[in-house]
């Protein structure tokens, strides 16, 4: 179990973030149509799992925004999105975002997917929600880069997200 906080307040995670150097758990998260999608849809690919509790508010917006425009700069990446909104909310703000390079994707039927990577609130007001947290997997699932952002309110850290990709 991770202890972070929420404006000071702290709050903890069902479990921690995989190991850097192993492989990642697959999931089954649901896009925009409503379909289920798995780590293997992405097969081949660099990976940032850019974990949010919602995109329905400022530090996740910002999130989502500054890695729409940094994914065009790294090579066979894919940045997935993943937050306990439903599919047509998270369809939504993108359209109003300009957000097109990033894929939303929603936990909202796979209580496994939070519990499998270590990222599901456990108390405090957020409880049930995603914790906010960085997961960089090179193109054959391995884990290369984990954040856990300590204060919720808070942004990743984008710049070492991104250079664990270039370096894989």
């Amino acid at each position: 179990m991770a202890t972070i906080t929420l404006k000071g307040n702290p709050v903890h995670t069902i479990g921690e973030l995989p190991a850097k150097g192993t492989t990642a758990r697959d999931f089954t998260l649901t896009n925009g149509k409503l379909e289920d999608v798995t780590l293997a849809s992405f097969a081949g690919k660099k990976k940032i799992l850019n974990i949010v509790p919602s995109l329905d508010t400022g530090t996740c917006a910002t999130s989502a925004r500054k890695f729409n425009v940094q994914a065009a700069e790294v090579p066979d990446t894919v940045i997935l999105t993943v937050s306990a909104d439903l599919p047509f909310a998270q369809g939504r703000f993108c359209a109003a975002e300009g957000i097109d390079k990033v894929v939303p994707l929603s936990s909202f039927r796979a209580a496994s997917f939070g519990k499998d990577y270590g990222v599901t609130i456990t108390d405090g007001p957020l409880r049930g929600l995603l914790s906010r947290a960085i997961v960089v997997l090179d193109a054959q699932n391995k884990v290369v880069h984990t954040e856990q952002v300590p204060e919720i309110v808070d942004e990743p850290n984008y710049e070492a997200a991104l250079q664990a990709l270039r370096t894989t």
